[in-house]
């Protein structure tokens, strides 16, 4: 069967970086192909005497625009993998972006100022965002992260029909990841920053797990939480769904959400579940 992975998002956001990524991974990159070419290319990769099974093709905003979403339906109607990724940056990120570049915005014109072009393209691209697989915001991403996220993603996949499963931790006051689908709150448990021999530790450390997991009201949140991801997780796996990323916020993302989400993560592969656990913020 062959598979296609569609690189979307904010103009400005990385797109053509990821699809760089992913040649380097051996994926076939076409950049701007024309949706109504799209069929053809899908009859090329699914040909038995062809080389190309995997395709990245990366898709802008422009004047085909409203033609992308019937062409993507189509293509998995065919009964080709489709995944969409689609890339995002906050506002001020992305003006700054396009300030130290000199390039235009694609919707820049017709009186706007480039961030009323951004958002803009934001509203143009939300039905596309609404059918995505996996959403990455690059705001606080340089290229070698983003590099990290894309393998993270794609790198080490063989051909399957389940579902990437990530735990994510990160500290509310570096700003609520928008690339995630549930987000669980652990600012309501006593927080070790406030005692003097944890506070410089991490919730990866025995010191501050022992804390966190020791106190009265961990241990029922624990349970609960546990017993409605594993409802939830086969429900998603059925519905389709490719990735999950699942956040734990605390104030900080040094001390609780860490020790939450490696606590999660291994009550879940306990469990029989595949994930990962990523740290946003331990070291910031």
């Amino acid at each position: 069967m062959s598979e296609f992975i569609v690189i979307t998002g904010l103009s400005g956001a990385g797109r053509s970086e990821a699809a760089d990524i992913l040649e380097d991974l051996g994926w076939f990159v076409i950049d701007n192909l024309p949706p109504a070419l799209i069929p053809k290319v899908s009859e090329l990769a699914a040909d038995p005497g062809s080389t190309i099974s995997r395709v990245v093709l990366v898709v802008g905003t422009g004047p085909y625009h409203a033609e992308v979403l019937p062409a993507l339906h189509a293509l998995r109607r065919q009964g080709a993998r489709v995944r969409i990724v689609f890339l995002e940056a906050v506002t001020d990120v992305l003006v700054r972006r396009y300030e130290s570049s000199r390039r235009r915005h694609p919707l820049d014109g017709a009186g706007r100022s480039l961030a009323e072009a951004i958002e803009a393209e934001r509203d143009l691209l939300a039905a596309v965002k609404d059918e995505a697989d996996v959403v990455v915001d690059t705001s606080e991403l340089n290229v070698h992260q983003l590099r990290e996220r894309i393998h993270a993603l794609f790198a080490a996949e063989t051909p399957h029909t389940g579902m990437q499963t990530t735990l994510l931790s990160f500290g509310y006051k570096h700003g609520l990841p928008l690339d995630t689908d549930l987000v669980i709150d652990c600012r309501f448990l006593p927080n070790p920053h406030w005692v003097d021999e944890l506070r410089g530790l991490r919730g990866t450390q025995a010191p501050v797990r022992d804390y966190v997991l020791g106190q009265a009201v961990t241990g029922a949140f624990l349970e609960q939480l546990t017993g409605l991801l594993e409802l939830l997780l086969p429900a998603y796996v059925a519905e389709g769904k490719s990735y999950l990323t699942i956040a734990f916020g605390c104030t900080g993302g040094h001390h609780r959400s860490v020790a939450i989400a490696e606590e999660v993560g291994r009550r879940l592969r306990d469990a029989g579940h595949d994930l990962r656990i990523v740290h946003r913020d331990i070291d910031r």
